[in-house]
């Protein structure tokens, strides 16, 4: 096998087994844009896996350096500096708490690290969410970044401070997708 075939092969291979990983279900991403003044911005992806979990990766930047609260609200209007957001998305109105609490909002998301460049990068997995329709899904939800860390406890919505990033998750179409 001469050289170009071998990394043609390796290339259909990474290919082959990023597909198989985030598996065949429904994507969305938000493009988050900075509210009141602050520099945040980037991109969050949510990819829905074949076991019906949801994978979040994203990039920020324009973030001070430190934890700052990360969660999906109920609605997808970042108007208002982000207010007409609502609360934290809720279908089971369940109290706010840390992600991986019994029971909490399918948007309480924690917090996010941003580095002392004021990036983050954002790779989990969860059940709480799907990007397929239904009572949990993401899609036409907004994503927020918060100016403060999340206290994973005060009620209702952790005590994370101004809004200082938002963006309306859409859902992907076939050619829109990675992959």
């Amino acid at each position: 096998m001469n050289k170009l075939n071998l990394g043609v092969s390796l290339v259909a291979a990474v290919m082959i087994v990023a597909c198989a990983h985030s598996g065949p279900g429904p994507s969305a991403m938000a493009m988050i844009a900075p509210t009141g003044g602050s520099t945040v911005s980037g991109m969050v992806h949510f990819n829905q896996t074949s076991d019906g979990q949801v994978q979040v990766v994203g990039d920020l930047s324009g973030l001070t350096p430190g934890m700052h609260g990360f969660h999906v609200h109920e609605k997808g209007d970042c108007g208002g500096e982000g207010q007409a957001a609502g609360g934290h998305f809720n279908p089971m109105n369940a109290p706010h708490a840390s992600p991986d609490a019994a029971s909490h909002h399918a948007g309480d998301f924690g917090n996010i690290t941003a580095d002392a460049s004021g990036k983050a990068h954002i790779d989990f997995t969860t059940h709480s969410i799907t990007v397929a329709a239904g009572a949990s899904s993401v899609v036409d939800r907004a994503v927020v970044v918060h100016a403060d860390p999340d206290d994973l406890n005060s009620q209702p919505a952790g005590n994370s401070g101004k809004r200082v990033g938002c963006g309306t998750v859409t859902l992907m179409n076939a050619t829109m997708n990675m992959h």
